[in-house]
């Protein structure tokens, strides 16, 4: 198994656009010839757009676009402008008399970061898709993760600045990666167990134990839910719908091995699966590979951001 860029996968363009002043951004991975996608939600409050599309039961097979952007639900009207820029390419499901771009989105809540008005429109996600072009996507707080904070049980006032993380290998053909934006409620850990990121004293000079200061009370607590933390698994292998709803869920394994806690009702936790391939694979081994690779984004979202 060797590192690569995610990129590396094959037929996807992933791109970002921010807006810094705001505190917001987008990321966009977009497929020219479809995509078949599942995901899973796990997570009590999400924010996301055309998630049905992913039923198996539903006619389309693929999508041509997935989202992930700041905003919370204010950010899902950017998936416009991806509409538009795949249109004027004659991309999207063929009905006949227009071919119509499908787009899935999800967002996470960073109104609290710096302004409440700033989130991303459709001329953002227009220039996301722009620079997806170049097909050389940053990480860290750029793209959907510049307003990415962990470690949010006393607010924005003692918690600390995540981002959006990418990691991605090779086994044989088979080449998997995954996409992340870390938003979460609690803290982040690395693959030994220790804390790298979260919830801080009022100094900001030392991590406070997450749990130790849920437990002073078990009293319902009014945690609003801005947090989530969105990302997508992304392989070559060839799966349809239904298998690809399964990796996502084991994709959510990641996020349970390095966010603690994590899918709480605060958070609307969404990982999608992304098919862009014709490798034969099994399964399991891809399930298991991007939990991995998950897991090594996540961390990566942590230590590329900066404040």
């Amino acid at each position: 198994m060797k590192e690569i860029k995610i990129t590396d996968i094959g037929n996807i363009n992933i791109g970002n656009a921010q807006d810094h002043e705001s505190g917001t951004g987008l990321t966009v991975i977009i497929a020219k010839e479809g995509m078949a996608a599942g995901v899973d939600i796990r997570g009590g409050g999400p924010a996301s757009r055309e998630t049905p599309l992913l039923n198996p039961l539903m006619q389309a097979d693929k999508i041509h676009a997935l989202v992930l952007s700041g905003g919370s639900a204010y950010g899902l009207d950017a998936a416009g402008g991806v509409m538009e820029y795949l249109e004027e390419r004659d991309i999207g499901f063929d009905v006949g008399v227009a071919k119509v771009p499908l787009v899935c989105q999800s967002c996470i809540f960073d109104l609290g970061y710096k302004s409440a008005k700033g989130r991303p429109d459709k001329k953002m996600a227009y220039a996301a898709c722009i620079d997806s072009e170049r097909n050389d996507p940053k990480e860290g707080s750029v793209g959907g993760g510049t307003g990415a904070t962990v470690g949010k049980l006393y607010g924005m006032e003692q918690c600390q600045k995540s981002g959006i993380g990418m990691y991605a290998v090779q086994v044989g053909e088979l080449k998997i990666g995954a996409v992340v934006i870390v938003n979460a409620l609690g803290d982040v850990f690395d693959g030994k167990g220790n804390k790298i990121a979260g919830l801080t004293n009022k100094e900001g000079t030392e991590f406070l134990d997450f749990m130790e200061e849920m437990l002073k009370s078990i009293e319902p607590k009014n945690m609003f839910t801005g947090n989530t933390t969105i990302g997508a698994v992304i392989t070559n292998a060839d799966f349809g719908k239904s298998m690809l709803c399964k990796i996502a869920a084991m994709g959510q394994n990641g996020l349970a091995r390095r966010i603690y806690p994590v899918h709480t009702m605060a958070d609307g936790d969404s990982v999608y699966a992304l098919s862009v391939g014709s490798i034969n694979a099994d399964i399991n081994i891809v399930g298991a590979l991007g939990s991995y690779v998950m897991e090594m984004a996540i961390e990566r979202a942590v230590v590329k951001a900066r404040t």
